[in-house]
């Protein structure tokens, strides 16, 4: 062998989703074969692949089909590429990811009374409220962007297919006829092998996470929880009695090196996609050694996926649930973050060992989705339409966010720096050093900004002063105008006053 080159572990197959008459497409095939060879560490961590091009003419692919799937692997974290030494496999898998197959029995669950260390929650501290059309607090789904004649049509069709036995007994667990197309919906775009059977029909991630900790927790548990983090988790959390315990993130997600201090921890509350608020996607290596955690602790993960399908630079990363060999995570997401927030119909994917025990938590709190919107959003999923609609938004939100992005770099360059722009709906706006957060965030009010201060998901770690810029929700003339005047905000350190934003633009 010469020297400098690395042998190649593995004398790939031609992956057998390329043969004619596949319902996969071809970067598709050759993504979760490359994938499926990393995880089984056919191709361990380190090891080199053959090039694009070598690829290619060896299975019979244009070489831009390989090059695509190799982005993709990237972009998730299973492999990296450097100019002179070529792409390697960058996961590292933990041995014990290994140790047990999906069919394996699963843990028991964790029996109520085990304490542990841990801060107690702080008092419930109100914070600005997230609303449609308020720069720069609109992190939500645009309502605008559903049109209503397509809504009402969506929800004639739905009122058809419904008889007198939908009305008087709906069934706990939602409408079969949802829960299947949103199997159907996550299998295709979250990577989520599940069925009908393991998705339950809530009305919200709030709801999903209530039902979890009610389901899971109580006095004498402890949850580990991301910091900075959505606080209304920690209070439903503490609702049921629990114990929550900060654990830092990074650019990375979640502070894995710290799990094994907690092995009596019964869940960890996460946000993988898009972090609330940092915004950074949580790393393969992050991800598995998590669910390694949870495996070998009997634990639960609580995967709040609020906003995964808005990816910006490449398509959305699986879900966390996607890698879930021993069903220990609990998936949450929610129609109202990708259609619109009144919508209120969300849905997990639950593990079977919890199923009965959730079922009668929520059996008596209540049964509170409505059915007509459930037929109707049965609807609107088979139809296309949905997926459509989510092209739709990906691009609308892009478009703001990068607005916002123009009128920084023209009127502040210098002043800031921003992260977690890469997906959702929102991204976080460093100040500068000495620039004080709760004094910015008061001048910005008088000129009719309101703005997050980052200060405000915080609990046991301190950070540098940002902000919370959303900006999904505003029209294209909002962000373009509103982003103008927070940068000139930004760039003057002399007290001057900017041109008063206006109280409300709705101009697209």
């Amino acid at each position: 062998m010469a020297r400098g080159k690395a042998a190649i572990h593995l004398d790939l197959p031609r992956p057998p989703g390329l043969a004619d008459g596949s319902a996969q497409s071809r970067q598709d095939c050759i993504s979760d074969a490359l994938r499926e060879a990393i995880l089984n560490k056919l191709l361990p961590s380190g090891s080199r692949l053959p090039s694009t091009r070598t690829l290619a003419s060896r299975w019979g692919v244009a070489r831009g089909t390989v090059e695509s799937s190799f982005e993709r692997l990237c972009s998730e974290g299973y492999i990296c590429r450097a100019q002179g030494s070529g792409t390697r496999v960058s996961a590292v898998i933990p041995d014990n990811y290994l140790s047990a197959s999906k069919g394996a029995p699963r843990p028991a669950a964790r029996q109520r009374g085990t304490s542990a260390e841990g801060a107690t929650v702080s008092p419930y501290v109100p914070h600005n409220p997230v609303e449609s059309g308020v720069p720069f607090i609109a992190r939500q789904a645009d309502p605008g962007l559903l049109r209503m004649e397509k809504w009402k049509r969506h929800v004639a069709a739905g009122l058809l297919r419904m008889g007198a036995a939908d009305l008087g007994s709906p069934p706990l667990q939602g409408v079969r006829d949802l829960r299947a197309r949103i199997a159907e919906y996550l299998g295709k775009y979250r990577g989520i092998g599940c069925t009908a059977d393991d998705v339950v029909i809530t009305t919200g991630i709030r709801h999903s996470i209530g039902l979890v900790a009610r389901t899971v927790l109580g006095p004498g548990h402890t949850v580990l929880v991301e910091d900075p983090g959505y606080r209304s988790a920690l209070q439903l959390f503490k609702m049921a009695g629990a114990t929550t315990i900060d654990v830092p993130v990074d650019r990375e997600g979640i502070d894995t090196s710290v799990l094994a201090r907690y092995p009596d921890a019964s869940a960890a509350y996460v946000t993988p996609a898009h972090q609330s608020p940092l915004g950074v996607a949580m790393s393969l290596s992050r991800r598995l050694e998590l669910l390694d955690w949870a495996r070998g602790n009997a634990a639960w993960i609580i995967e709040d996926d609020y906003d995964g399908e808005f990816g910006y630079q490449t398509a959305p990363l699986p879900a966390l649930k996607s890698l879930d060999m021993h069903d220990r995570v609990i998936y949450c997401g929610s129609f109202n973050k990708t259609l619109f927030s009144g919508l209120r119909v969300g849905f997990m994917v639950v593990p079977a060992a919890l199923r009965a025990s959730l079922f009668k938590i929520w059996h008596t709190t209540g049964r509170a989705v409505g059915v007509t919107e459930q037929f109707a959003l049965a609807h609107l999923i088979e139809s296309d339409e949905f997926a459509r609609h989510l092209r739709a938004s990906r691009h609308a939100y892009l478009m703001r966010r990068n607005a916002v992005c123009e009128q920084l770099q023209r009127h502040a360059q210098g002043r800031y720096t921003i992260s977690g722009e890469h997906a959702g709906f929102h991204f976080i706006l460093w100040l500068e050093a000495d620039r004080d957060e709760a004094a910015f965030v008061a001048q910005a009010a008088q000129h009719g900004l309101r703005l997050q201060p980052l200060h405000t998901f915080c609990r046991s770690v301190r950070l540098p002063p940002g902000i919370v810029i959303g900006y999904a929700a505003l029209t294209l003339a909002q962000t373009r105008h509103a982003g103008k005047l927070l940068a000139q905000l930004l760039a003057r350190s002399d007290g001057a006053s900017p041109r008063r934003c206006p109280p409300s633009d709705r101009t697209r």
